[in-house]
């Protein structure tokens, strides 16, 4: 995207009182935004526009100095400043689709270090800022599993769970990717600058809030329907009754995405908004791999959304030949082939599929669904056979 069309979308985002909602009401209207500022005052009333958002519309169109103005130069500067820094708008092939789907979906996010692994699979880690000495070690612990079967861990960078999340992933080897609810020319909290220095180099920092904006905290609420929605699932660790993470949680809902939560003793205040997660259909976990077991079969569904699969075998090039729709051939060392080896006309459960394959259970899984797509493999007594 251009810097002239570009500033055209950060000045409409800027511009009071507009959301997600009449932004992408105007884009329809008008996909070329630089049109909408050409408009009259009665024109842009038509489209929704109050009259102190008139003002701010048609005084950037004229270049008149306004708060407006020096915003939009604020957030070009940023992006110019390094090339860790990024802008990534609805119209960019690379804004991450899972975030794309979302009700109420930023327009643009501002990001700050790889963006490319916004577009990878994503599991969510919320819990509570005063958390036990156990719910840091749970969080720690959970994440670190995370990386190791491939998915990255996301959360808020606040103190307590967030941190240990991060770290976890971090310590692993794995990218984290955190989003926070103020401009990223700043920090909050200013005890984890440190923390967010090593998810730059390592994953990446969002928001959807424009360069100069402080943290406010009508803003965090806003933050964590984007951490939801980067997310296939949310896992909950040590929530009280009132927690900001049980926001997160009822966004993952209203948006379709699977909910996890860890539960405690029912006389720690501190896990009390856990079980009432459980209680209202999250499902109940105790280790890691069990948010990995359900979490992995949609790796394979999002995989798929993208292939046509129609009634004629469709060839898709591999390294030494073709692999087609209907299964007849998997190249040689593939996941597909190794299961396929593995698997017999009996049920073989998916432990030890991930024992006789040994590839990671995110894998199998993934591979899994393919086969059963491709009519080579299905599901009965808890286990996988061929057919």
């Amino acid at each position: 995207m251009h810097k002239e069309e570009l500033a055209y979308w950060l000045a409409l985002w800027r511009t009071p009182g507009v959301g997600s909602s009449l932004f992408g009401n105007i884009l329809e209207r008008y996909p070329d935004l630089s049109s909408l500022f050409q408009l009259d005052g009665t024109q842009l009333r038509a489209c929704g526009f109050n009259q102190v958002q008139i003002s701010c519309l048609k005084g950037f169109h004229l270049g008149k100095a306004s708060p407006l103005i020096e915003g939009v130069q604020r957030d070009l500067e940023w992006l110019e400043q390094s090339v860790l820094n990024h802008i990534v708008t609805w119209a960019h092939e690379e804004y991450p689709p899972l975030l794309r789907q979302i009700k109420g979906s930023p327009p643009l996010i501002f990001v700050r270090g790889d963006y490319s692994c916004l577009n990878l699979p994503q599991i969510a880690i919320v819990g509570s800022r005063n958390c036990s000495r156990n719910g840091r070690k749970l969080a720690h612990d959970f994440s670190g599993y995370f990386s190791e079967q491939g998915f990255i861990t996301s959360s808020g960078l606040a103190l307590g769970v967030d941190t240990f999340a991060h770290r976890g992933a971090l310590a692993a080897g794995g990218k984290t990717v955190a989003v926070l609810a103020h401009g990223l020319d700043d920090l909050y909290p200013k005890r984890n600058r440190a923390l967010a220095a090593e998810v730059v180099e390592n994953g990446a920092l969002v928001s959807e809030l424009p360069i100069g904006v402080n943290p406010k905290p009508e803003y965090f609420p806003r933050r964590n329907r984007i951490i939801s929605g980067l997310s296939l699932g949310v896992l909950v660790v040590e929530a009280a009754l009132k927690s900001g993470s049980l926001i997160t949680a009822h966004e993952a809902v209203d948006q379709g995405r699977e909910v996890f939560a860890i539960p405690g003793s029912i006389n720690d205040p501190l896990v009390k908004g856990c079980h009432g997660l459980i209680r209202n259909g999250a499902k109940l976990v105790e280790n890691a791999q069990h948010v990995v077991e359900e979490l992995a079969p949609l790796l394979g569904f999002m995989q798929q959304t993208n292939l046509d699969l129609d009634q004629t075998p469709q060839p898709f090039p591999y390294a030494d030949g073709f692999r087609y729709a209907d299964g007849s051939r998997y190249a040689d060392g593939s996941s597909e082939a190794r299961l396929l080896n593995s698997l017999e006309y009996e049920p073989v459960s998916l432990d030890k599929l991930v024992g006789l394959t040994g590839l990671a259970v995110a894998e199998v899984s993934s591979a899994l669904v393919l086969l059963e797509m491709d009519g080579v493999v299905a599901q009965r007594q808890g286990g996988y056979y061929l057919i």
